[in-house]
């Protein structure tokens, strides 16, 4: 099973590598479309501003290759921006589009509400038969870095969890058939993020076995 880890200058690379390859789902990185053909499993990772990384993901030219990935639903996982880079976009950068993957908007926390950066750790709640969560104790805490959440609207055919900041509940993580993402940062979330890539890299294998 061929899993590709995007490098296209905006995730925390090794670190994610590290945790992926400790969860028995070893990677190749690649930094262009043509390295990743025929690949099983894609994961795309991402940290900073959401305009500056959507704008190195375009130039990257790994769209209209990991847009095929998903459609094929072949196994994705995206982590932190590289959830929200799913979206159809961001209060970060309003001109700029996400890819609308899945439907929905990046919002900034409320000025009103606890100090931003969400930073730290963060309790996440089931939301479904979560392919990511399910063995775990229901309230289990991951790692969070950022400053601006997921509003999701695709509520339909979905699992996943959420997660409580203040008075905004926000998508913590989510599982769309082959698809998945997390806002948290699972190569930081210590046993709780390493548990995470198992149970990714299990039902990743399962999607392949059966395709």
């Amino acid at each position: 099973m061929r899993t590709v880890l995007i490098d296209y200058g905006a995730g925390n690379l090794h670190s994610v590598a590290k945790a992926l390859t400790a969860a028995g789902l070893p990677v190749s990185l690649v930094r262009t479309p043509r390295e990743a053909e025929g690949a099983d499993v894609a994961i795309l990772p991402g940290q900073g501003h959401f305009g500056q990384v959507a704008r190195m993901f375009a130039a990257s030219g790994f769209e209209p290759w990991l847009r095929d990935h998903v459609q094929a639903n072949r196994p994705f996982l995206g982590i932190c921006v590289g959830l929200q880079l799913l979206m159809d976009g961001s209060d970060e950068a309003p001109g700029v589009p996400g890819l609308g993957i899945l439907p929905g908007w990046v919002r900034r926390f409320p000025e009103a509400g606890p100090s931003v950066p969400h930073m730290g750790w963060n309790s996440v709640h089931r939301v479904g038969a979560s392919p990511l969560l399910d063995g775990l104790p229901d309230g289990s805490h991951a790692y969070f870095a950022h400053s601006y959440y997921v509003d999701f609207a695709g509520r339909e055919g979905w699992t996943g969890g959420t997660t409580q900041y203040g008075d905004v509940t926000l998508l913590s993580t989510v599982s769309r058939g082959a698809l998945h993402a997390t806002q948290f940062h699972p190569e930081k979330s210590q046993r709780f993020g390493l548990y995470v890539l198992r149970r990714f890299a299990d039902d990743a294998r399962r999607w392949v076995e059966a395709s």
